[in-house]
């Protein structure tokens, strides 16, 4: 085993191969240890996060290398039959691949059962493996820009199944009816970590390999609540460039595929729901560079805090006052409140006192952009309706915001953790990242973003990397050299190599952080391995 720092709270493992990798999520699926808080599995490692004020890194890797990995535990995992309809496009090629015949191939795929080995890409998208098929299908040269939802595929060793119309390289070679994501079951993932999965083939179907609509997946839903609900409300004028409901997130689904997601900058919704009383985790809007408008039905109390932006009131009676943010605001019935465009920091968050009744999902109201999860992006005309609350509840009046909002010609300083893959760039790229500075470009959002700097980064193993976990923070590099810094609705597996992340204390700086400002980013640390240790107090984030 290998252990690699990856953030203060976060490491990965690192072994030989997917069946001791099985093996050692087995042994800490029926032997917990400690302090671990979530365990992401992927192809060839474990990544593991913990609480530091519970086990230091090198206790967990101390702990974690004395697994016995030649047994697996799961042999009796939950038994699921997939029909399939084998007509996909890409079955004639695989079977040239295997120099076999079509029918072989429903043959092997059908008689073999598979075990997800680790779930990611995007919600309810399974990675299975066979124990008795030794199959290696390469991906297709060019991925298409569209797969149905229900495709059936193969890449390298893993069969699969896409849960939603995405783009993606794996080669087609049936279709399913049945839904891989549906929020109306209790558990929305049909296939999860450790199932055994058996294909029937269910004939062949010609013409389209589109599933019908009524078999799409289902990911966002309205806001909707009965108009009898309805006490007081703000009522939406205008959305500006975009306007999210969000919470702290969706904290450990990683293993189902689904990111964290929450509040780009969660300091600052945490101090929008102390200005107006709230418990600090409620649900708030995230607004993105101003051009917000709502107007009050009922005496409602809202806060703004994040972003500086100028916000204004325009009363019934057409006055028009000036207000701040970090401060409760009292909105009277028919007032007007507009946020203009920042002029330093990139998201503002919008507290009402009592809290916003909307319907959460999965045990959140945040909105996921990357896996369409979530209340549905807010609208012209949207009413939504507030909570009531006690009178008593206390609401702060000394709020401030956690750092200076940085402005579009900023050099913003990060401090970064190397690793998990610094090993696998050149020493002169290891140097460039902090010596460098990195622009924010616009096609930047809250997936990450996408950096461009004056030289490229080199790698130093040109090798494919198997998909493996990632977190919030990472510094990914693609082929093209140029980073790009993964943030709230990241994907929870990537294939491109992460050199470094962000530590996780910068992260709401990250988040506001507007397009045209640059970074610096700033190493605490040197790269190395975790070295395991039975009485280690030390860590690499003192």
């Amino acid at each position: 085993m290998r252990f690699l720092p990856v953030n203060c709270n976060t490491i990965m493992v690192e072994l030989s191969g997917l069946t001791e990798t099985l093996a050692l999520l087995d042994s800490l699926a029926m032997s917990p240890i400690f302090g671990v808080e979530e365990v992401i599995p992927a192809a060839k490692t474990l990544m593991i996060r913990f609480r530091p004020t519970k086990i230091a890194p090198q206790q967990l890797a101390t702990a974690i290398s004395q697994r016995d990995l030649r047994e697996r535990g799961h042999a009796t995992g939950k038994q699921i039959t997939i029909p399939v309809h084998y007509n996909g496009e890409d079955l004639a090629l695989v079977a040239e691949i295997l120099g076999c015949t079509v029918q072989e191939v429903i043959r092997q795929h059908t008689e073999n059962e598979y075990t997800v080995a680790f779930t990611g890409f995007s919600p309810g998208f399974a990675y299975m493996v066979s124990k008795t098929l030794r199959w290696n299908i390469p991906r297709r040269k060019t991925p298409r820009t569209r797969i149905p939802a229900g495709a059936v595929a193969l890449a390298g060793e893993f069969s699969s199944i896409y849960p939603q119309v995405s783009p993606g390289g794996w080669q087609i070679i049936g279709i399913t009816t049945e839904r891989m994501w549906d929020l109306s079951r209790p558990s929305p993932a049909l296939l999860q970590p450790g199932y055994r999965v058996n294909f029937r083939d269910a004939g062949y179907q010609p013409a389209t390999i589109h599933l019908p609509e009524k078999s799409l997946p289902e990911t966002a839903i309205n806001n909707k609540v009965p108009a009898s609900a309805a006490a007081y409300d703000l009522e939406i004028l205008s959305v500006g460039l975009q306007t999210l409901f969000q919470d702290l997130g969706r904290v450990g689904q990683a293993k189902l595929g689904i990111p964290e997601s929450g509040a780009m900058d969660k300091s600052a919704l945490r101090s929008a729901n102390r200005l107006v009383g709230n418990a600090s985790d409620q649900a708030c809007l995230e607004i993105v560079q101003g051009g917000f408008k709502a107007i009050a039905h009922g005496q409602v109390l809202i806060a703004i805090t994040g972003a500086s932006c100028p916000i204004e009131i325009k009363t019934s009676s057409g006055e028009i006052f000036h207000v701040s943010t970090y401060k409760p605001i009292d909105l009277n019935e028919g007032d007007e409140i507009s946020l203009g465009m920042p002029v330093a920091g990139m998201r503002s968050y919008l507290a009402v006192r009592g809290g916003f009744i909307i319907p959460a999902v999965l045990s959140s109201y945040a909105f996921d952009t990357l896996s369409n999860i979530g209340p549905v992006p807010l609208k012209i005309n949207d009413k939504l309706v507030v909570g009531e609350t006690s009178h008593c509840a206390a609401v702060s009046f000394s709020e401030t915001s956690a750092f200076d909002m940085p402005k579009k010609d900023d050099i913003v300083v990060l401090d970064i953790i190397f690793g998990p893959r610094t090993d696998w760039f050149t020493a002169e790229s290891v140097d460039l990242l902090s010596k460098q500075l990195w622009q924010v470009t616009p096609q930047s959002n809250r997936i990450g973003l996408r950096l461009n700097g004056e030289c490229s980064l080199s790698r130093s193993q040109p090798q494919e990397l198997p998909s493996e976990g990632t977190c919030a923070g990472a510094i990914q590099i693609p082929a093209s050299g140029q980073p790009v810094l993964f943030l709230a609705d990241h994907p929870v597996t990537g294939g491109y190599p992460v050199i470094a992340s962000v530590a996780e204390y910068h992260l709401d700086l990250a988040g506001q952080i507007p397009v045209t400002a640059r970074i610096r980013f700033n190493p605490i640390g040197q790269f190395h391995e975790i070295q395991g240790s039975h009485d280690c107090h030390e860590s690499n984030c003192r």
